[in-house]
């Protein structure tokens, strides 16, 4: 059974925490979230975490070295020994190659990038529906416009690089939570990636 070091990538609405966390459940393997791990330093007053948490003060953005140190401290917990799936990072080329150079360096290249594919109006769609919900009036059409962006100008061209390597598989993102859900695994499966049955019928229903 091949290993199971993923990537799920996908623009902002794509439901791809939602997917990741499902997947990772049904695998046995921790997602691995950037900004999870993020809070999770912050909270804990790490060295790390400090460094984030005066730079976030500062209204600055974290660089890239900073957020590929924080990602490396955490794939060699224990927890990320039998596999782990990274949801948002890498984030563009700088981080992709800070990723390869760890993950060489451990005989432990990535085995599959999961791309979510939704088309940017429905992003759109989503993303509203979601501020709306949640009352959320930052979250405009102009924010989330310039969020799409920075994606497809930063974000989307990394997937260029793992396509080369024969490692993505493009699942169609629109649709029932379900249906994503299924199709991911059945891409996943094609490659040797399965979850134990028991695992995937206890993958929460989201």
């Amino acid at each position: 059974m091949t290993a199971a070091r993923l990537l799920i990538i996908g623009p902002q609405g794509s439901g791809k925490g939602t997917q990741g966390v499902r997947i990772a459940e049904a695998l046995g393997i921790p997602a691995i979230s950037t900004g999870d791990v993020f809070r999770a330093n912050v909270a804990g007053g790490t060295p790390l975490g400090l460094k984030v948490k005066a730079i976030i003060e500062a209204g600055d953005l974290v660089p890239d070295e900073l957020t590929s140190e924080i990602v490396r401290d955490r794939l060699t917990q224990d927890d990320a020994g039998v596999g782990f799936l990274l949801d948002g990072y890498p984030r563009n080329l700088g981080q992709v190659g800070d990723l390869d150079t760890f993950l060489d360096a451990r005989d432990q290249p990535l085995t599959a990038v999961i791309e979510l594919a939704v088309p940017r109006e429905e992003s759109i769609r989503r993303l509203s529906l979601r501020a709306a919900e949640q009352g959320r009036s930052d979250d405009n059409a102009e924010s989330i416009a310039k969020r799409l962006s920075i994606y497809e100008s930063e974000t989307a061209p990394i997937l260029d690089v793992y396509r080369e390597r024969g490692i993505v598989d493009e699942v169609d993102g629109v649709g029932s939570l379900d249906d994503v859900y299924a199709r991911i695994v059945a891409a996943l499966d094609a490659r040797g990636i399965a979850a134990s049955d028991a695992s995937a019928s206890s993958a929460p229903s989201v």
